[in-house]
């Protein structure tokens, strides 16, 4: 066992639960485990089994809304991994980052052992340069898990690799009510993810009709779109809205009490996935679903998968129209919410038989 183990996972709140599997194989290795994430991932980072201490800094090369990179910038971040002095890193990236230049800041802060995916030829910036065939879609949780394999490290026995967060989380039910509501998240941090606010509304309202109680959840700066989604809905009555109401561990409360979570290709479906909800997901392909649909638990996508948009990796969407998620519908909303609320009492029944 080594001492202490910096794993790096930079980006939003969804790519750090992601990495969760392979941050607790690491854990499983080292007596400290120091994780350097991004200011909008910082959240998450806090809430993972496994992890000890939390570093911030914001990677220009991989912040959607990068900052300038100075010498001063790149100074910061040496100076907090010095003041570690990890044993080793590991740098956790999607299929479409570079992990180079987190290395190359590594190395110049000290860190004698550094592990990443690298395509391209790392010379010295790396010891362990782990390759892999990005060509086939492999789950993101996977994909990093063997990176961690790959250092050395594994999940320790009876850790079934899914995604987890730390408990215990916080009491949410006096904003909520008691536990089997439907939550839907209608906010993305991309629009070329989005699902127009008034197809959320129209959900929503079919779920009310159809007699579920709903919880709707959104960020701070999702107050306005939380408000629109939430109601009124034409005599069907409110959905209670959280909007801006929660700390990512209250969210991630509200979200395990719910039957089942319906949200777009955005944190808050990983987030589900951690806390053990099914998840109905609009997802657009502009990035893969074999990749990055919610991991390890009941889930149903919906959207056209072969829309021309396929693979783009876009912010903003390039097909007028939106047509991988303009034609869903609230009803079918409604029916894949049902599905999967069918299936998990039917699993919920045969392990109270076993």
């Amino acid at each position: 066992m080594i001492g202490t183990a910096l794993v790096v996972r930079h980006d939003n709140a969804g790519d750090v639960l992601l990495a969760g599997p392979a941050v607790r194989a690491v854990a499983a290795g080292a007596r400290e485990v120091v994780i350097l994430a991004g200011p909008y991932g910082r959240a998450a980072a806090e809430l993972l089994p496994g992890v000890d201490r939390v570093l911030e800094w914001r990677a220009p090369w991989i912040d959607p809304d990068p900052v300038p990179m100075t010498s001063g910038h790149a100074a910061r971040l040496v100076e907090q991994v010095r003041a570690v002095g990890p044993d080793v890193a590991v740098i956790f990236t999607s299929f479409h980052q570079s992990a180079l230049p987190t290395a190359l800041l590594l190395r110049l802060a000290g860190v004698p052992r550094i592990a990443a995916i690298s395509e391209d030829y790392p010379g010295s910036l790396l010891d362990v340069r782990h390759v892999v065939d990005e060509s086939v879609d492999v789950p993101e949780p996977e994909r990093m898990l063997g990176l961690a394999r790959a250092a050395g490290f594994d999940l320790p026995p009876g850790d079934d690799g899914r995604l987890a967060v730390r408990g215990p989380l916080p009491d949410v039910e006096h904003l909520t009510g008691p536990p089997g509501y439907v939550v839907v998240h209608p906010g993305t941090t991309a629009p070329a993810r989005a699902w127009p606010a008034e197809r959320w509304a129209e959900a929503v309202e079919a779920l009310l009709a159809a007699g579920e109680r709903v919880v709707v959840t959104g960020g701070p700066g999702e107050r306005a779109l939380t408000a629109i989604v939430s109601g009124p809905a034409a005599g069907s009555g409110f959905a209670v809205d959280l909007g801006g109401a929660t700390t990512f561990a209250e969210l991630a409360a509200v979200l395990a009490g719910a039957s089942v979570v319906v949200a777009a290709n955005t944190g808050p479906a990983h987030l589900a996935a951690a806390v053990g909800t099914p998840v109905v997901s609009l997802f657009a392909p502009v990035v893969p679903a074999a990749r990055w649909a919610p991991y390890g638990v009941p889930a149903l996508v919906l959207g056209d998968q072969q829309a021309p948009c396929r693979g783009s990796r876009a912010r903003i969407c390039p097909i007028p129209g939106h047509p991988c998620l303009s034609a869903v519908g609230g009803e079918q909303v409604v029916h894949a919410v049902r599905r999967l609320a069918t299936a998990a009492l039917g699993e919920a029944v045969k392990e109270g038989v076993s």
